[in-house]
């Protein structure tokens, strides 16, 4: 599966797509960001190593009532979510090995293991609720 910009799918395929994949990889960005345009073709280029993966392109603007109160303190913020569990949020270099890396590191991981490693902190737990992309998605769709 490749980069699926979330402006250019319906909703039905996109909630397809979420119910196939284990992993949901999030780029938020915005269309006018040098930095977002600029990193954009290296994530989609990553997203073919990780077909297994779904990996969106979200434009915080555009996409304004599914991203609501996220807090997006700069570009790109890279959200990854396994099933349920969301075990990273933030801002990150435009460095794709960053992400590679994270994804590496939770393959290797079963459902207990993640909820015991993403839960543990009070940032962490927040992320559950706050930031869950697929309960955002599921009630916005």
């Amino acid at each position: 599966m490749s980069c699926i910009d979330l402006n250019q799918i319906n909703p039905a395929e996109l909630q397809h797509n979420l119910a196939t994949c284990k992993t949901l990889v999030a780029c938020l960005c915005a269309d006018w960001c040098d930095v977002c345009k600029a990193f954009r073709p290296s994530y989609e280029a990553l997203s073919e190593q990780f077909p297994d993966c779904l990996f969106l392109w979200i434009d915080i603007e555009d996409q304004d009532a599914l991203v609501g109160d996220l807090d997006v303190e700069n570009f790109p913020t890279i959200l990854v979510q396994q099933q349920h569990i969301v075990s990273f949020y933030g801002t990150m270099q435009p460095d794709v090995s960053q992400i590679k890396r994270l994804l590496l590191s939770q393959s290797q991981l079963d459902t207990d293991q993640l909820q015991r490693e993403y839960t543990v902190s009070p940032q962490h737990r927040r992320w559950q609720t706050e930031v869950n992309l697929r309960q955002r998605i599921s009630h916005h769709v």
